[in-house]
């Protein structure tokens, strides 16, 4: 079985007011990453849609790079449209209210398809071989069938929709969300604390929307200057979460003070590092908030 290391989309640089980063580098053991990305500039350059999503990989989720990318793919789907109402939206606090609802309603719409994504692969092409016909009951009730188990297609999934006025994230299972504000402190708003080890919940639970944590938040004082998505190759590769966190935010300066290009030029080094000490796959999506020319450069 041979997949792409990563199948990454970023956009060109925002119009405006921000610039996407994105990286991807494979665990040092594997054949292949079971991560996938996407960072969108979208609405005229008004709104950012990120998302990553990190497939389990293990021996019982052998297909977890195909649910990965279509968990990629389904949020990117609807929060593209989310992200063009978001946009519409604006600043106008009267509209909060039904943007409010119709993101509550987001992780049940991208949990759905993908399960009929899932379900139609699994379908053509069972991934335990054939399945024998069940014996009829001579006597008794019939057994109602059981449903597919979809665990060989088991992926996590975080996403984001950004504007100049408010942020809406999700989080499904491991990795990590984190802002940085302008006075350089960093917060994860979807953190769960301590990792509790290898298990994670995932796009192949039952229902998995109930289990999506979502954050959302309106910006009085304008947006974060930097908000990084990524898989928890990253943050494993650290030797306690502080350091991770101080990862994020001299990233953020360093795009800042010498521009994200430079930072971007570096990114695959510093995300193979990473990926050597967590053995992990490590994918990194961000926005960085594009910086005004100084009185010299005008």
């Amino acid at each position: 079985m041979t997949g792409p290391e990563t199948t990454t989309r970023p956009g060109p640089a925002a119009a405006a007011p921000w610039e996407l980063l994105s990286g991807a580098v494979k665990g040092v053991a594997k054949r292949y990453s079971q991560d996938r990305s996407a960072a969108l500039s979208v609405a005229d350059g008004r709104a950012i849609v990120l998302a990553v999503a990190d497939g389990h990989g293990s021996a019982a989720h052998f297909r977890s790079d195909l649910g990965a990318d279509w968990a990629v793919e389904e949020f990117a789907a609807y929060a593209t449209a989310f992200a063009h109402e978001a946009a519409r939206v604006g600043d106008d606090v009267a509209g909060w209210p039904a943007l409010r609802e119709e993101a509550r309603r987001l992780p049940q719409q991208v949990g759905h398809r993908w399960h009929e994504r899932a379900l139609m692969h699994e379908a053509s092409s069972p991934a335990h071989g054939a399945r024998p016909l069940p014996v009829p009951a001579r006597t008794g009730p019939r057994e109602a069938p059981r449903a597919p188990d979809l665990a060989a297609y088991g992926s996590t999934l975080i996403g984001a929709v950004l504007t100049e006025h408010t942020l809406f994230c999700w989080q499904l299972g491991d990795g990590d969300i984190v802002l940085v504000d302008a006075a350089g402190t960093p917060h994860t708003p979807l953190s769960t604390g301590p990792d509790m080890g290898d298990e994670t919940d995932s796009l192949c639970e039952p229902e998995p929307w109930r289990k999506m944590r979502a954050h959302w938040q309106p910006f009085t004082a304008g947006a974060p200057p930097c908000v990084l998505l990524s898989t928890d190759g990253l943050s494993k590769s650290f030797a306690d979460h502080q350091g991770f966190l101080d990862f994020a935010t001299g990233l953020g300066d360093r795009a800042t003070d010498q521009g994200v290009a430079v930072v971007q030029a570096q990114l695959p080094d510093w995300l193979g590092r990473a990926a050597k000490f967590s053995g992990d796959d490590t994918t990194l999506v961000g926005a960085i908030a594009v910086r005004p020319p100084s009185s010299d450069e005008l």
